[in-house]
Order: C-alpha cells, then sequence, then structure tokens
C-alpha cells in the first residue's frame, strides 16, 4: 500500500498560485486606479486643490461609509457553502446596501456634508466644494462594491478566481475610457473626470459580477451538499460583526488620518501628494492582500500550512524587494514626477516619504497569513482587537504630530501608519498562534503517517 492511499498529498503550489494570481491581478487593477486618477486630475486645471479635495475627503468618505459591506468578499468565500446560506447572504447584503447609500446619499446632499468636511476632518475651505461635488458623483459606490465583493465571494469559493481578475479588468477599462474622454474634454474639473470615472468603473465591475455568478448558482452552488451546520443567524453576526468592525474601524483612520494632515504643516500639499503616495503603496500592497481570500478557501485543505507559509514567505520577500527597488532607484521620481504629474517639490515629498512606508507590502502579506487562519477558524474577534491596537497606535502618533506641529503632515501620517500596521500585525500573530498550531498539528499528523505507511 502506498502512502498516497492513505493519506493526502501536500497542497501543491499550482494549485495555491492559481487561486492567488486572479485575486493578485484584481487587486492590482484595483490599486492602479488611484494612480491613474492621480496622474489625470494633476494634469487637469487646478490639480492640486482637486487632488487635495479627493484624497482628503471625497475618498476617505467614501471608504468610511462602504466600510461595513468591504468584509463581504472574505464572508462569501467562507460562508457561501450551500443555496441556503448563499441567500441569507444575499438578503444581508442588499438590505444593508440600502441603508449605506441612503447614509452617502444624506451626506452628499444635505447640510450634513458641511458638518463632515468641515468640523470632522476639518479640510481647507478651498477644497470644500469640490469635494462635495466628488462625493455626489460617488453615490453609485456602495452597492456597486458590494453587490460585486458579495458575488465575487461565491466565484472564488467554487473555484473561478479567474473570473475575479476579468471583471477588475473590465472596471479598469471603463474608468481609463472615462478618464481618457474627460481629460480630452478639457472643461470638466479634475474632481468630476476622476469621480465619475470610478462610479462608471465600480458599477461596470458589479454588473458583470452579477452576470457571470449567473451559471455558477445555478450548475454549481444550487447543487452544493447543504452545509454542517447549517448556517443561523446568530453564527452569521457573531462571525461577521467582527469583521465589519475590523473594516470600519481600519476605514476611520483615512478621514482621521486627512484630519489631522489638515492641522499639520504644509496641508494643501500634503493632501495633494497623500493619494499619489497611497496608489503606489497599495499597488504593491494589493498581492499580499489578495492573498486573504487563498488562505480562506485553501486551509481546510489536507497537508495545507506548510505550503501556503512557503509561499507567504516567498510573496513576502519579494514585494518588499519591489518596493525597494523604487524607492532606491530613479524609478521613484519616474513615477512621481513624469507619471503622476506632481511637481518637482511634490514629487520630492513623495520620494522621501516612500522610504517610512517600506515594510507595508511585506506586513499586508503577513496580516492576510494570520488574518485568513482567524477567518478560517471562525475566530474574528481577534482581528477586531489588531483593529483597536492600530487605531491607538496610529492615532497616537498623528495627534502628536498636530500637538507638536514642526513636521509636514505628510511624513507623520506614513510613519503614523506604518507604525501602527506592524502593531496589528503582531497583535494578529499572537492572536492566530493557536489556530496555526492546531492546523500544523494536523497535517504533521498525516505527514507523520504517510511516512510511517511508506516505510511498511
Amino acid at each position: 500500500m502506498t502512502a498516497f492511499s492513505v493519506s493526502h498529498p501536500a497542497l501543491p503550489t499550482s494549485r495555491i498560485l492559481r487561486t492567488w494570481w486572479p485575486l493578485a491581478t484584481s487587486w492590482l487593477f484595483m490599486a492602479a486606479e488611484l494612480p491613474l486618477v492621480s496622474a489625470v486630475i494633476a494634469r487637469l486645471p487646478e490639480a492640486e486643490i482637486n487632488l487635495a479635495a479627493y484624497g482628503g475627503i471625497v475618498f476617505p468618505v467614501a471608504l468610511i461609509v462602504e466600510s461595513p459591506i468591504i468584509m463581504l468578499l472574505a464572508a462569501s468565500t467562507a460562508l457561501s457553502k450551500d443555496w441556503a446560506s448563499y441567500v441569507k447572504l444575499r438578503s444581508f447584503m442588499m438590505r444593508t446596501s440600502a441603508v449605506l447609500t441612503a447614509l452617502h446619499l444624506l451626506i452628499a446632499f444635505t447640510p450634513l456634508y458641511y458638518f463632515v468636511a468641515e468640523t470632522m476632518i476639518g479640510a481647507p475651505p478651498e477644497i470644500i466644494e469640490p469635494g462635495r461635488v466628488g462625493l455626489m458623483i460617488m453615490t453609485p459606490w456602495t452597492w456597486a462594491i458590494a453587490y460585486r465583493r458579495f458575488n465575487q465571494g461565491v466565484l472564488i469559493r467554487f473555484d473561478h478566481s479567474r473570473a475575479v481578475g476579468i471583471g477588475t479588468a473590465t472596471r479598469l477599462t471603463t474608468v481609463v475610457v472615462m478618464l481618457v474622454i474627460g481629460f480630452s474634454l478639457g472643461t470638466l474639473p479634475g474632481i468630476v473626470v476622476g469621480t465619475g470615472a470610478i462610479a462608471a468603473g465600480v458599477t461596470c465591475e458589479a454588473i458583470y459580477a452579477g452576470l457571470r455568478v449567473r451559471p455558477v448558482l445555478r450548475r454549481e452552488l444550487k447543487h452544493a451538499p447543504p452545509a454542517e451546520p447549517p448556517l443561523t443567524f446568530r453564527a452569521f453576526v457573531s462571525f461577521y460583526i467582527p469583521l465589519a468592525m475590523t473594516s470600519l474601524l481600519t476605514l476611520l483612520i483615512e478621514p482621521l488620518g486627512s484630519a489631522a494632515l489638515s492641522r499639520m504643516p504644509h496641508p494643501i500639499e500634503s493632501l495633494a501628494v497623500w493619494p499619489v503616495i497611497s496608489g503606489v503603496i497599495f499597488m504593491t500592497q494589493s498581492f499580499g492582500i489578495a492573498y486573504n481570500e487563498v488562505v480562506v478557501a485553501l486551509m481546510d485543505q489536507p497537508r495545507s500550512y506548510f505550503s501556503l507559509r512557503r509561499f507567504a514567505i516567498a510573496l513576502l520577500v519579494t514585494v518588499t524587494g519591489v518596493l525597494l527597488i523604487v524607492a532606491l532607484t530613479p524609478l521613484a521620481g519616474l513615477w512621481f514626477g513624469r507619471v503622476s504629474g506632481l511637481t518637482p517639490p511634490l514629487a520630492e515629498m513623495a520620494r522621501l516619504g516612500l522610504w517610512l512606508a517600506l515594510p507595508m507590502p511585506g506586513l499586508s502579506v503577513l496580516q492576510s497569513w494570520f488574518q485568513g487562519a482567524l477567518m478560517h477558524s471562525r475566530q474574528t474577534r481577534g482581528i477586531t482587537e489588531s483593529v483597536v491596537v492600530f487605531m491607538v497606535a496610529c492615532g497616537g502618533v498623528l495627534w502628536a504630530g498636530v500637538l507638536f506641529g514642526q513636521f509636514t503632515g505628510l511624513y507623520i501620517g506614513l510613519f503614523a501608519f506604518t507604525f501602527g500596521i506592524t502593531l496589528q500585525t503582531l497583535w494578529q500573530w499572537w492572536r492566530s498562534r493557536p489556530v496555526m498550531q492546531r492546523v500544523q498539528e494536523r497535517d504533521s499528523a498525516s505527514i507523520q503517517l504517510a511516512a510511517t505507511t511508506g516505510s511498511a
């Protein structure tokens, strides 16, 4: 008798790669949006004002509103195992999206906007009205994000990750077309061109995801065996509420960061550079962020622990090396100056700031490894705790920067985020140790059984 007949083979790297690369491509396409939009806005009239409005008001407020549904991708991947579970999740998605879209409308189209932008964020007066116009245009954002992330989770669960990448390519193509049209007209403000392109892009991606998932629902999900135990509302709430709080707390730091940068030296310059440098960081982080759903989907496979850990280590080294090469070579100046269209002083600010963000891509890989293990075991409370750690650490540094008031806000903001993410990752490592130990023991026992049987 062979070892294969009594134990499972190790999870092949090819399976991990097949699941990961479409998701990584999807995240990379999404990450490319921000520098593309910033590059076009930077080449239109009143570039600094419109860039600051987008990065200081529109983007952080839109992210905060959508934050409760961001984790639908992970939830759908983990829980859409049968038709009954899918229906429950779909109902939650539609109702929550309606409520959050109503909140977006309330902020963008009523006097509540001025309380948010002026009092809460403390944005410079020059960017208040452009920010409101952009937020109005972004109204479809929340529902579209919720709908496509929910359906993408189903696609990942049933091994159709490639469709996720195709959907995001559709989104990016739409964004590029809209940006080209807006730039060619030359009469529209940059904030209108940028937010209009993004709103159109996410809507097209949502439509594609809805169409693409239909045959999967009909041919695969409806015929899947019932989940054991069945998904109840109470079980879903205990699983999802910590994830929703995680995304809410994580994204809450965006407007807090904007508020802090607005109160430190060189606010307009810092807010103008912020979305540009965030885009570069997000692009390198995207490869690590995509690994979260891979861990969630594949950790229950036999002998997956060691394969997943090796892949995480290789990914960490790669993404850190890529950002280091950009920081060390003329690529940084080329990207921030020629591609992003920043003026020489702003490009130099971005180049120096990049060094403060150097650990972020590698930390995103580690977070996906630890966080995916916690999601796989449905122990999501530890993820929320780690975000609280991040909030306290990052907020503390930002508060100190405002209080001291001597350093450029951009540099304080980048250091605060890096410091907070480092402590957040350490907390997730500590909370995921019991889960990792159980999975490692499971796979070690399988390996030992294979060795014993083979020698026999």
